[in-house]
């Protein structure tokens, strides 16, 4: 004798009783309570549910490297910022202060001189910059062991004007490796050393 396949819910009644009492529709609760849920689930459950609330708190640095690829990302952009400084730290032109203008020194060795290139810019809100005659003398540091040696010294004088930006250029009749200019304005000096290209 074959038993007649029976459905695994079958003592569950799936469609609302027609009786005298039906349920009314308005006492059902339709809300979901997950501390009502909570309460009844095993404690791996509620362990999950903590550790999950608890990583919902503000944190600036995890999301940037929560896994791998980001975290990739991110260190990589933090290497180019820094090679980047690094660069223009030790390649920047130098750029000093004389009494209210931004100085910017260059030179370039050729064939037995220096041709150097001195940019004066007037410098934002610094009141009145000096205009006037500015007396520039040039020279190199003595080599190690030629305390007498006779070191040639090139002077020459130059003018600011009221101009925003101006450009000087001059030869310098030596191309030593390194170099020391000073400029003397009427009130302040300014020593620079300096290696020309």
């Amino acid at each position: 004798m074959t038993e007649e396949k029976k459905r695994p819910n079958a003592n569950y009644k799936l469609s609302k009783p027609d009786g005298p009492n039906p349920v009314a529709e308005e006492n059902l609760v339709f809300h979901y309570n997950r501390e009502r849920r909570l309460e009844k689930a095993p404690q791996a459950v509620k362990d999950l549910y903590a550790k999950h609330d608890s990583h919902n708190r503000f944190n600036l640095l995890r999301p940037l490297v929560a896994d791998k690829p980001r975290a990739t990302l991110f260190f990589t952009i933090i290497l180019i910022c820094v090679f980047i400084i690094i660069v223009s730290i030790v390649t920047r032109t130098g750029a000093y202060s004389l009494e209210g203008n931004k100085i910017e020194i260059s030179g370039t060795r050729f064939e037995g001189a220096t041709i150097v290139v001195l940019t004066k810019t007037v410098k934002k809100n610094s009141g009145q910059a000096y205009t006037g005659a500015v007396d520039i003398a040039v020279s190199y540091p003595a080599k190690s062991g030629a305390e007498n040696e006779d070191i040639p010294v090139f002077y020459h004088r130059i003018f600011f004007s009221m101009e925003p930006v101006e450009e000087y250029r001059f030869a310098v009749p030596f191309d030593p490796p390194e170099q020391i200019i000073i400029l003397q304005s009427e009130k302040n000096r300014l020593q620079v050393n300096y290696k020309p290209d």
